[in-house]
């Protein structure tokens, strides 16, 4: 895509009801921002990927980051904590997605009242008066990572679903769609539906209560990479590692297992170009450049056929333009 290209979308998309943060205000500002980026814990390395991105798009318009980050995993105590913080320290820019959405709302709220820009993005986090959103269609990736497994059980069989954090809108979304393409194929029965909340030992924990109960299992979808390797690892010290499983995210560590067979596919959930993305359209809305309040970023199934993109290491990885990703 050539420069005017890129310049002529982001005219269209002005023109298309797009936000103009702080122009009457204050004045623009070139650069040397410093970034609040929150994540929710340092155990998913789908956040490792979101802080990469960050990182690298900061750098590359010169701004700096602040990692917070609970030291305990998606601590609500912690995150309350950290968002107070910010609100002393005042930093240029907040990159917020939410450990629990309804709880930190109104904290968020406030925090914008007093003029602090804020973007959500990762997990959407409620009705406050954001730059913008950034992230992808949750539903989207539950309903095409289903019928995934679907078509390759030929349209019929037993599964099993490990689902996210109950009440999370990512964890509920993914499911939705899950739902929805099961209603699709009369012919897959629905053994069970636990939560596994994202995380690998839990994962490992529901599978090996759902090996004791079921005799038969054909295929089994987690809501997230950790909790499908925790679930593989689970099937296969059962001695039934021939069971196919499918998660989303796409974190190297799964895209490897999708490699050598252990998983069966991966709707792509991609925290680096999100945190790119994010970082990009944050600092384009302070420094007085029109943004788009919403930015859906595509996903790809990754096979065994096609893996290797998601096998590159995080700095060798290069930022995408967000607006190759605007009007999608």
């Amino acid at each position: 895509m050539t420069n005017r290209s890129v310049r002529n979308i982001w005219i269209l998309s002005a023109a298309m009801g797009l936000t103009f943060y702080g122009l009457a205000a204050s004045p623009a500002l070139a650069a040397g921002e410093i970034i609040a980026a929150f994540t929710k814990n340092q155990v998913d390395p789908h956040f490792e990927d979101v802080r990469a991105g960050v990182e690298q798009m900061a750098k590359k318009m010169n701004a700096t980051v602040r990692q917070y980050v609970p030291t305990k995993p998606n601590n609500i105590t912690e995150g309350m904590s950290q968002l107070e913080d910010v609100g002393v320290t005042k930093p240029s820019l907040v990159l917020f997605m939410p450990i629990d959405p309804k709880a930190q709302l109104p904290t968020i709220k406030r925090l914008i009242d007093a003029k602090t820009p804020v973007l959500n993005y990762n997990d959407r986090a409620g009705d406050a008066p954001y730059l913008a959103f950034v992230g992808e269609d949750d539903y989207k990736l539950g309903y095409d990572i289903a019928k995934t497994l679907f078509d390759h059980l030929g349209g019929k069989g037993k599964i099993v679903i490990l689902e996210g954090i109950k009440g999370s809108n990512t964890g509920d979304e993914r499911k939705r769609g899950f739902d929805a393409a099961l209603k699709e194929y009369p012919n897959i029965k629905l053994l069970a539906s636990q939560p596994a909340n994202f995380q690998r030992l839990l994962g490992l924990q529901v599978m090996e209560n759902l090996i004791q109960q079921f005799n038969d299992i054909d295929g089994v979808i987690a809501a997230a990479d950790a909790s499908a390797l925790g679930a593989a690892e689970a099937l296969k010290s059962a001695g039934r590692g021939n069971v196919p499983v499918v998660s989303i995210n796409g974190v190297p560590e799964a895209v490897e297992a999708v490699k050598t067979g252990s998983l069966l596919a991966i709707a792509e959930f991609n925290g680096f170009k999100i945190g790119c993305v994010a970082t990009e359209i944050g600092l384009k809305a302070i420094r007085g450049e029109p943004v788009p309040k919403q930015v859906v970023i595509p996903a790809a199934i990754i096979t065994k056929s096609n893996h290797a993109e998601w096998l590159v290491p995080y700095p060798e990885r290069t930022c995408p333009a967000a607006a190759s990703y605007i009007g999608q």
